[in-house]
């Protein structure tokens, strides 16, 4: 299916949908069992090269990715289990024995994962801020084998249902979809910011939307890892992910909108010499 939403704010790359499915296409791109990758990648490949990309329990990429997109908690895991992804996250595993052993382990194969093992990646304070994070993560195990990312022209929705839309989006078209999602919420609530992994937004967190009355959309990349690993779209890039009844939502209201309107025809042309207008 097309957006209008998409077309509205002259989307350069393509929708992606995510999809729980009991099949991975048969012309899916996919991670090698076992071995590493980052689930944004994927995301990256529909949205610039329209390739349909899935995962299952066994090719999920990473810790974070398997747990992002429903697969459970996978840092059960991680090198040293979940007390060491705690300290990776934030001062690293150098302050005791079995982590500087296990970082010398992760060093004789190369890379530049056994530095943030054992210096850390300091994206929080400490290791328990790492452990009190996790308690609020809403893990779960998803009720399919595999979720599919696609872009959403290839989606049928009278065979099957997203469980949301996420755009690839410059700050001005950050900025419209924010006030497309807050088009019919007087509280202006309707979006949300939060912290964490790419793969938290784009899948578990935007999936505990659902179950809210009004579902929330969620602003993401702003995980600097996944930022580095996706830097091909552009370094002025965020996400923006819509749970499928917001997606909904905006389509019906895109066309009667803002994005009609001289303020939004002017944001997208080119810079001029007039002054600013009033608002």
């Amino acid at each position: 299916m097309e957006t209008l939403t998409g077309t509205a704010i002259g989307l350069k790359t393509k929708a992606v949908a995510l999809l729980w499915a009991d099949e991975a296409p048969e012309d899916a791109i996919r991670f090698k069992s076992g071995r590493w990758g980052c689930v944004l990648s994927l995301f990256a490949a529909a949205a610039s090269k329209g390739r349909t990309g899935a995962f299952d329990q066994e090719t999920y990429g990473c810790w974070g990715g398997g747990t992002g997109l429903g697969f459970g908690d996978c840092y059960q895991t991680f090198p040293g289990g979940v007390e060491c992804f705690c300290r990776f996250l934030a001062d690293g595993n150098d302050v005791c024995e079995q982590g500087r052993a296990i970082g010398q382990q992760l060093a004789a194969g190369g890379g530049s994962f056994a530095d943030d093992f054992l210096h850390g990646e300091k994206y929080v304070k400490d290791a328990g801020v790492t452990a009190q994070l996790l308690q609020t993560l809403p893990m779960r195990r998803i009720s399919a084998p595999f979720v599919v990312v696609k872009p959403l022209e290839r989606v049928d929705p009278k065979l099957e249902v997203p469980k949301s839309v996420t755009f690839f989006v410059d700050p001005d078209q950050l900025s419209a979809l924010v006030v497309l999602a807050n088009h019919t919420d007087p509280k202006g609530e309707r979006v949300a910011i939060p912290w964490g992994a790419a793969c938290w937004v784009l899948g578990i967190l935007a999936y505990r939307e659902l179950d809210r009355e009004h579902p929330r959309g969620l602003v993401g990349l702003t995980d600097l890892s996944a930022r580095l690993n996706v830097r091909f779209l552009g370094s002025n890039i965020m996400s923006f992910t819509a749970p499928w009844p917001l997606f909904l939502e905006m389509e019906s209201n895109a066309g009667n909108s803002f994005l009609q309107r001289e303020t939004w025809r002017a944001l997208r042309r080119e810079p001029s010499a007039a002054g600013p207008a009033g608002g």
